[in-house]
This record gives structure tokens, sequence and C-alpha cells, in this order.
């Protein structure tokens, strides 16, 4: 149950309509000033859990818009805790980074003044080095299997270890392919991308993939990168369709071209310091509300990204259909590097493996 259970619709297609989140405090400094950051975690409350009532009401915050599918799907996992638990238990969600960027939020559970966030797999790397392998280009042969891979044994490891740096995983979101979207022309090969200044995440895979590519890496935040598209700092960006959509981004940068060069879950991560303070019954009701939340993510997944890209059309956004061949090609030395890593390495040729079955 959210803020306001009476007025959250969850529909099944984009857009999606939700009211907006209280308002919350946006100061923030990183996790290594720990004067400043005690200070902003005493202002909000001093923890991510609070109880009032008998009611654990566990806050979690990220950084895409409420009619994100992902949003949705939180949303979705908020109903199904308050029902499971009998109302002992809520969600109450802060959207499109009012608390901060995403690493920012992952400091805030850490220090423990915050109860959950959602993460791509590609910026949980910065903190975890196991979650790297998920961003490698290329790595999943299909939908089905990045699945079967996630909510397997690898998966499972992977958001088991997050809890060393008291950041603990617990369901992997869908989060489709990631493309490239320019201002100035399709990429219709590697050679598109030479001279490019190009936004990734802040993640050391994504800077090496796109300077393998030829193009130059420029790590931005995403709640600052419309401007910096807007504003010529960037030339191109790379994002699913759903967050290409509901960002507005097509405003600034109408070419979007299919090369499909990740398929990057996004990671629902709870804070040890909150995850260990609740009661087994408690974790209990969260896996389950977790996994409700995720298959119904899932689920509409696709429907937003169909969605979005009739509306992309009637907008006059260029889609361009290539060949991954080049691209699969020139991205081959970042499996020969990856092999060679005592964390990525086992991990690949599981994923491999199991992919082979």
């Amino acid at each position: 149950m959210l803020a306001d259970k009476n007025t959250v619709v969850v529909p099944s297609l984009l857009p999606l309509t939700y009211p907006a989140p209280a308002a919350a405090p946006t100061t923030y400094v990183p996790f290594r000033a720990p004067g400043w950051l005690l200070l902003f975690g005493l202002l909000f409350a001093f923890s991510g859990c609070a109880t009032n009532d008998g009611v654990q009401t566990l806050r979690l915050a990220h950084t895409l818009d409420p009619t994100h599918p992902v949003h949705a799907g939180l949303v979705r996992m908020g109903e199904a805790l308050d029902s499971i638990s009998g109302g002992k238990m809520q969600i109450k969600i802060y959207s499109s980074g009012q608390l901060g960027s995403e690493k920012q939020c992952l400091e805030l559970l850490q220090l423990g003044s915050l109860a959950m966030t959602k993460v791509s797999a590609a910026v949980m790397e910065n903190f975890t080095p196991a979650y790297g392998v998920l961003s490698l280009p290329y790595l999943f042969t299909d939908r089905e299997n990045s699945f079967r891979v996630l909510d397997g044994e690898v998966g499972q490891e992977i958001l088991s270890q997050g809890a060393e740096v008291r950041l603990r995983g617990l369901t992997f979101f869908d989060s489709g392919t990631r493309c490239f979207y320019t201002k100035d022309g399709p990429v219709r090969t590697p050679a598109d991308l030479v001279g490019k200044k190009v936004r990734v995440m802040n993640s050391a895979t994504a800077v090496n993939m796109v300077k393998t590519l030829g193009g130059s890496p420029t790590p931005i935040s995403y709640g600052e990168l419309y401007t910096a598209l807007q504003q010529g700092v960037v030339d191109a960006a790379e994002n699913n369709l759903p967050s290409y959509y509901t960002s507005r981004h097509y405003e600034v940068t109408p070419f979007y071209s299919y090369d499909e060069h990740t398929s990057i879950p996004d990671v629902i991560i709870i804070g040890t310091a909150t995850w260990d303070a609740l009661d087994d019954q408690g974790r209990t009701w969260l896996r389950e509300a977790a996994a409700v939340g995720t298959d119904y993510q899932r689920s509409i997944w696709r429907a937003a990204e169909l969605e979005a890209v009739a509306t992309l059309e009637k907008e006059g956004v260029t889609f361009t259909k290539v060949d991954g061949a080049a691209f699969r090609e020139a991205v081959k030395p970042m499996y020969v590097t990856a092999r060679k890593h005592p964390v990525l390495g086992p991990l690949l040729d599981r994923i491999q493996a199991q992919q082979s079955e």
C-alpha cells in the first residue's frame, strides 16, 4: 500500500497514471562525507523503515518517471506487500530522482536512511564486481534465457553478494534491450559512433563498450541527460524504449537504432540495515511481494515497448534496424578480458553454459 492507495491505478499499458509522491528532501552529499550525510539521514526521519501504529513503512526511491513500467512494477509490489501482510507492512515510493541519483540512493541505503531502491545492474558493479557480467554486450541469447539466468542460481548468487557492502538484492526487473539514439542521424555500424560523445551510465563496462565501438563515453546522471543532449554536451545516448519515451529524450535525439547491444536488468535493492531489522515473517512477506511485482512488471514490459514505438513514430522518431554482426564482432575483445577476470570469468562461463543447455 502506498501513501494514498485509493488513488493508485495500475493499467496494463503506457502511459501510466499515478498521483505525484509527497515532496521529499533532495539535498545530498556523497557517502564518503559522513558528517553531511548523517545530517541528511537525521533530516529524513533517521531510518528508511518507519513504524507507526504497528505498520512498518519502507521508503523506496528511484529515478524513473511515474509513467515508466518499472514504477508500475514497484506499485504492484507495494500493493502485494500490503495485501500479504494484512496491512502491517507498506511501501512508500519516491520517484523521479526526488532523493538523488541511483548511486546516491544506494549510499543512503548503506547508511540506513532509505530502505529500498531500484537501480540498474550496471550501477551496482561499482559496489559489487559480480554485477559487471550482466553489462557485457550481447550476453543473453533472448529474453527468456535472461530470465532463466537471473532467476536461477547465478542470478541469486549475484543478488546475495551485495550484502557484503550493505546492499542486498531482492529481485531483477526486466529492462529490455538498450540501443543507441542520436541527434544527427542513425547508428547503423560501429563506424557511426566514431567521434561521437555518448552518454553512458556510471559503469566501467559501459565505458569500455562505447570505447571499444569507437565512441567517446561520457558518464552523466540520468536526471541531467535531457539538458546535456539539448545543449550538445553529448551527441548520443543509449537506453531501452520505455526510458527513451518517458524521459522525452526523443525531443532532442530523434534517431533510434535497434542495435540491442545490452540487456542489463534493473535490480530492486534493500539496505542490510533495513533487512536485518526485519523478522523472519517480514522478510517472507517482502520476498513474496517482490516476486509478484517482478512477474507483473515483466508481463507489461513488451506492451510498454510497443506503445512507446507507436507514440514515438507519431512524434517523428526515425527507427532504424541494424545488422548486429558488426557490433558483435567489435565487442569480442571485451569477452577476452572478462574471461581473465577472477570474478567475471567463472560467472560468464556459467551463464553461457546455461544458455546452451
